[in-house]
């Protein structure tokens, strides 16, 4: 893109097509994580740190919760708009660079998780 405000457009009109599914998603995926730790009664599996893959996964729910319900809307935006007219630059830079990280903490997680549920504990 040959501007640096082209390109916050761009990522605004992007991230407002996947607003909803994110939301739902997360919710979703919440929702049915607690209802297996209950239905398999897995509760203790908290106080067991080799499952530590089942405290990243509540900590990235909670983060995503965080972000897409409460910061986003309340604080986020209005910080991101005045950021985008005063530097579009650095605002998209920073932003790019928070959701690479938001992506890489997910996919840790995510393989820890899969290993974890297989029995393969990687800290024993």
């Amino acid at each position: 893109m040959k501007s640096k405000a082209e390109q916050i457009k761009t990522f605004e009109a992007i991230e407002g097509k996947f607003a909803l599914q994110a939301k739902v998603t997360t919710l979703l995926t919440g929702l049915s994580g607690f209802y297996m730790l209950y239905v398999l009664d897995a509760w203790d599996r908290y106080l067991d740190y080799r499952y530590w893959w089942l405290h990243a996964m509540t900590l990235v729910w909670i983060l995503f919760s965080l972000i897409l319900y409460v910061l986003e809307p309340l604080i986020l935006h209005k910080i991101f708009k005045k950021a985008a007219n005063q530097n579009p630059g650095k605002t998209f830079n920073i932003m790019h660079r928070l959701h690479w990280v938001l992506l890489i903490l997910s996919l840790i997680t995510t393989a820890g998780a899969v290993a974890g549920s297989h029995g393969w504990f990687w800290i024993t």
